[in-house]
């Protein structure tokens, strides 16, 4: 299938490993120029570095943080300026710190707010301009499963993702007459460095292995195993290609089952 995703100029954020490094690299071999984004500049340039040698597309890497809005301007000034347009975003971020709500101060939740919802909400401002000047445009928000079923001690996570599918779906039907789709994706327990991290954090707590733990959520998912960063990969680029024209104010789960509401 042709995804229609040819030269087209694609934002990913914190793009340097784990989800947003898989979509980039799957919209690279789609035929995408990107931009990517993250905290580690030394492990985004040597992302960088491998996703040109193996899809030929022009990359552009910048290290910023994206709960800094000075940051956040520069990135979009950078990609306006290199590529003269932003086709597609794709928001991203590191979760937040797990913990119960009884621990967590104000200064957890500010840090939270601009990390989780500000990022988000600054960074579409910034491209959202470009995509109307072209009545074509595709902004996907990588959230988490914890936005339709809760996840035990990540009281930040869960709320605040769940501000962004509020603001994502309102934003949709506001954009849809330009031709720009806005949707959200779930991932649910994939093998990243971010899940091996918290399970080891967790197995720590609960004084057990952490393989341990990474097999009780196994456990809680009908597929019995944790997803792979490629698989959750492969529905991004076709949620921001041409063929999704018609998709938008969705919020999908990649999760192996483990979600069990009916939507």
């Amino acid at each position: 299938m042709d995804l229609g995703l040819k030269n087209k100029v694609a934002l990913v954020v914190a793009s340097s490993r784990g989800l947003g490094r898989a979509v980039a690299e799957e919209l690279a071999t789609e035929g995408a120029n990107l931009i990517l984004c993250a905290r580690d500049a030394v492990q985004l340039e040597e992302t960088a570095d491998r996703i040109r040698d193996a899809s030929g597309s022009r990359v552009l890497s910048i290290g910023a943080d994206v709960s800094l809005p000075g940051d956040v301007r520069r990135i979009v000034d950078s990609a306006l300026s290199e590529f003269g347009n932003v086709d597609i975003l794709v928001t991203n971020a590191g979760g937040p710190p797990a913990g119960r709500f009884e621990f967590l101060t104000r200064s957890d939740w500010e840090s939270a707010v601009r990390l989780t919802l500000f990022s988000v909400v600054d960074l579409i401002r910034g491209v959202l301009p470009s995509m109307k000047a072209k009545k074509w445009g595709r902004i996907l928000n990588i959230t988490s499963i914890a936005v339709k079923q809760p996840v035990d001690n990540l009281m930040l996570s869960n709320s605040l993702r769940a501000a962004v599918t509020g603001f994502a779906r309102t934003l949709a039907n506001e954009v849809a007459v330009d031709g720009i789709t806005v949707n959200n994706i779930l991932p649910g327990y994939t093998r990243t460095e971010r899940v091996e991290e918290l399970a080891q954090m967790m197995a720590e707590k609960e004084a057990i292995r952490a393989a341990d733990f990474k097999a009780s959520w196994e456990n809680q998912i009908p597929m019995k195993r944790l997803g792979e960063p490629r698989e959750f990969a492969a529905l991004a680029a076709f949620l921001v290609s041409e063929r999704a024209s018609y998709i938008t104010g969705t919020s999908i789960q990649v999760d192996g089952g483990w979600i069990k509401s009916l939507l």
